[in-house]
């Protein structure tokens, strides 16, 4: 199975690393960088293993599934033979609204 990111997830693992590097030792973020490379691209493997998303499971969205690694949680759409990581989200955050922002963001820009 083919693994994309979407530019959002692209972004998303960016400002990660960046977070990281300006508040720890630059090594930390790089190894963060390749655990979650690794996890992602995985998930072409196996990706029924992740558990669908809860909080779109309310709301009768059952398409997008999540994996951890923790503390981040990587939301992916399976569609045919290729897999689309949408976004990596700190779990302790609300993802909700994490991803209501990021919806208005995308209109605003069109």
């Amino acid at each position: 199975m083919n693994v994309y990111l979407t530019i959002d997830a692209e972004l998303d693992i960016e400002e990660i690393c960046n977070y990281i590097e300006e508040h720890d030792p630059p090594e930390a973020a790089e190894h963060i960088f390749l655990r979650l490379k690794t996890t992602i691209l995985s998930l072409g493997k196996a990706p029924q293993r992740g558990r669908i998303v809860p909080e779109l499971k309310r709301i009768n969205t059952y398409e997008y599934r999540e994996v951890f690694y923790k503390p981040y949680r990587i939301v992916y759409l399976q569609q045919d033979k290729n897999l689309y990581v949408i976004g990596i989200f700190d779990g302790r955050r609300d993802l909700q609204e994490l991803l209501q922002a990021r919806v208005l963001r995308r209109i605003q820009k069109t």
